[in-house]
């Protein structure tokens, strides 16, 4: 019986809590439906703030570029797996795939890398008919000197064309700092748009439209490129060395070929009885011979390298690159108004609740007392 008439408690408990919940929200209500006119001139102050806002705040430049990694194949599976082996037997190494480092989302990394953003603003540019860096663009789009009058050394800080990077102040390295977190958190994103495919897209968005296109492209450039130096580096080499060889040979054999023609002029009819008279053009001779054998074999060998350097490069393809005028992400008109009148609406509505349930507590606790 006690544990029947207990649960009865309890469910008339949790029928006046819920009479009371739907009670307190019916007046919640009505009070708030009574207040329509506060509400309505706040979401009007609002609507004209968001407007405001609209035409002062500035719009974000969005600068989209995308490219394609080419595919790593070794030599050893291509058709010049017979040519590399051949070259391998007089000893010279034509190279093979060395992207492993950069390619994928190690790649991507090369991109946000404080290096590359850095090689990227130090660039120098023409910019509105001015040779200037965008690290000096970034700088005055952004007032940074501005904020910085207050010290006399930062606000004399700027990056000039040409400069030599080795030469930097503390200050300037440390905007430069600066300015690579900066961009890494609110202006540079690179991702893939299919986890499956090579491409990869860079997206640039800042205040200004210039820089946005041309941090996109100079930044995709000097990752390009330092890709390209470094797969290569030992296929270039190469080519070079071979390349020097198959010169110093040629001359040989030239120099060889004339000292047989200047060894007949000497004696051009020879006496038969002496045999000691052929002897320089003989080994003149042998010389032609033996340069001739080389130099076939090292032209071979420098065509194969720079097949192989071929290969190898470009290894960056851009597929799609920013073009102006970019696209803009700004707050319409329009749309500055209406958010502006809702918020406003809703702060009010929230202000207008919160001082309500405190004139309730304050009124509960002086009944009791």
């Amino acid at each position: 019986m006690a544990q029947t008439k207990n649960q009865m408690n309890a469910n008339d408990s949790d029928e006046i809590s819920l009479k009371d919940l739907l009670l307190n929200l019916s007046r919640w209500r009505m009070y708030i439906f009574s207040k329509w006119k506060i509400i309505f001139i706040a979401s009007l102050i609002g609507g004209v703030f968001g407007l405001a806002l609209s035409y002062f705040i500035k719009p974000i430049y969005k600068a989209e570029l995308s490219f394609a990694l080419q595919d790593d194949n070794s030599a050893s599976g291509s058709g010049l797996g017979a040519a590399v082996g051949l070259a391998s037997q007089f000893g010279i190494d034509l190279g093979s795939s060395a992207g492993g480092a950069f390619t994928g989302d190690n790649l991507m990394e090369l991109l946000k890398s404080r290096a590359m953003i850095e090689n990227t603003l130090l660039a120098p540019l023409e910019i509105d008919g001015k040779r200037q860096t965008l690290a000096h663009l970034y700088l005055t789009f952004n007032k940074f000197q501005q904020d910085w009058k207050s010290d006399p050394v930062l606000s004399k800080v700027d990056f000039l064309p040409n400069i030599d990077r080795s030469k930097f102040t503390l200050h300037q390295d440390s905007v430069l700092g600066v300015f690579y977190r900066k961009i890494l958190k609110k202006n540079l994103t690179v991702e893939k748009t299919d986890k499956k495919l090579s491409i990869i897209d860079v997206e640039v968005n800042s205040k200004d439209e210039l820089f946005s296109k041309y941090f996109a492209e100079v930044l995709v450039k000097k990752v390009s490129d330092f890709y390209i130096d470094t797969k290569t580096k030992r296929s270039s080499q190469n080519v070079l060395v071979l390349q020097r060889l198959t010169d110093s040979v040629r001359s040989e054999l030239n120099s060889a070929i004339t000292g047989v023609a200047s060894t007949s002029d000497i004696n051009p009819n020879p006496n038969p009885a002496l045999q000691i008279l052929r002897v320089p053009s003989q080994h003149r001779q042998v010389d032609v011979e033996a340069n001739g054998a080389m130099l076939t074999e090292l032209v071979k060998n420098l065509e194969l390298a720079k097949i192989s350097l071929r290969k190898e490069t470009p290894l960056i393809q851009v597929i799609d690159s920013p073009i102006l005028p970019l696209e803009q992400e700004k707050i319409g008109k329009l749309k500055g108004l209406i958010i502006g009148g809702i918020l406003g609406g809703i702060l009010t509505i929230i202000t207008l609740s919160l001082a309500r349930y405190y004139r309730s507590i304050m009124r509960s606790g002086n009944e009791r007392m």
